[in-house]
């Protein structure tokens, strides 16, 4: 059993790693930082790939160095977030991150899935936010890029159920997390953030479930549900407070 987790250097991507590697699955993992993947404590048979994902060439490259293994597992998990008002963000980097949580996760997704499909089997798994559910003043782009892969994942799971292909996919939307997401962003949160090992052991438990869409915490599963009762324009007022404690 072999799996592939993308941003696998840190944050939940990591501790994935680990717990796949416990499940006895060997390991294929790919991040922009050779020596923080060098850095994990996993058999040496795991294989280590250094590619920058916001790069398209370079996605391409990583998926011809992994055609043709066999893939139980794969989780795109690589993503970034860009924090501030939409006219003052850089826009170079927010082109980085469209191209790292969007562009590369629709290239990985297609050509991943039509190598499973082609066996009848595995599991893919993307990971989203809870931020897909909402729109967002001040993080605009970012919680935009995980509401594509979100209603992606949706839309492809219901293709392959009609197909009734034995391949799951699973779309995972956790709150905030513990992980290097707010300083790369720039942000504070708020809330309290969830355990990188909680997300990354409810997240694997629910994908061999296959179970479609997972949201660890109760927090976020209540808020998803309520937030359908509000008016559009007082749900975005209300995050435009909440996003701007978060400087």
């Amino acid at each position: 059993m072999q799996a592939v987790i993308t941003g696998a250097s840190s944050g939940i991507g990591r501790d994935m790693a680990y717990l796949l590697s416990q499940k006895g699955y060997d390991l294929i993992l790919v991040a922009r930082r050779r020596e923080r993947l060098e850095a994990l404590d996993l058999p040496k048979s795991t294989k280590l790939y250094c590619y920058d994902l916001s790069k398209t060439e370079e996605v391409y490259a990583f998926f011809g160095e992994i055609k043709h293994e066999q893939i139980d597992v794969f989780v795109n998990n690589a993503g970034f977030g860009v924090f501030g008002y939409f006219l003052q963000t850089p826009l170079e980097k927010e082109l980085q991150m469209l191209s790292t949580n969007v562009t590369a996760v629709h290239i990985l997704t297609k050509l991943i899935l039509e190598k499973m499909c082609r066996q009848n089997s595995g599991y893919l798994l993307n990971v989203a936010s809870s931020a897909a559910f909402y729109p967002a003043p001040m993080l605009a782009a970012y919680y935009a890029t995980k509401a594509y892969v979100y209603r992606l994942t949706l839309g492809i799971y219901e293709e392959l159920r009609h197909q009734k292909s034995n391949v799951s996919v699973s779309v995972l939307c956790p709150g905030p997390v513990k992980t290097e997401f707010d300083n790369v962003a720039n942000v504070t949160f708020s809330l309290k953030g969830l355990e990188s090992k909680f997300v990354a052991e409810y997240a694997i438990k629910q994908m061999f479930r296959r179970k479609t869409v997972i949201i660890p915490g109760f927090t976020m599963k209540m808020g998803k549900f309520f937030s359908r009762f509000l008016p559009e324009k007082l749900l975005l007022w209300l995050l435009y407070h909440v996003q701007k404690k978060k400087t």
